[in-house]
């Protein structure tokens, strides 16, 4: 019993080690866009190894930790997606290092 605890202790702070890069990534990126990318995918994935330790330490709480896992995953992504193309249509630019605008085409269109 004593090593799921530990193995789930494990999984946790592997997620907090994700979401803490998540917030250098936010603070240390040059635009919004780069920093959006940088929370979402180190949250998406922090909060669900933390999840998953939880789940080991817990398992009762499974079936609940299950669905806000699925909710975090069917969310983080469309609303960080939804945020950025409004952000593009508002007319964020991006850093000036940045090579290629892929969505650039948008605005030629209008």
């Amino acid at each position: 019993m004593v090593a799921w605890d530990v193995i789930g202790a494990l999984v946790t702070l592997a997620g907090s080690v994700f979401l803490l890069l998540g917030a250098i990534g936010v603070a240390r990126m040059p635009d919004l866009y780069n920093r959006m990318q940088a929370g979402t995918k180190a949250t998406t994935l922090g909060n669900l190894l933390t999840l998953t330790g939880l789940g080991i330490l817990m398992p009762s709480w499974l079936p609940k930790i299950l669905l806000i896992a699925v909710f975090v995953l069917v969310t983080n992504p469309i609303s960080s997606h939804a945020l950025a193309r409004a952000a593009h249509a508002a007319g964020i630019p991006l850093a000036k290092g940045s090579v290629k605008d892929a969505l650039d085409h948008d605005r030629e269109a209008r």
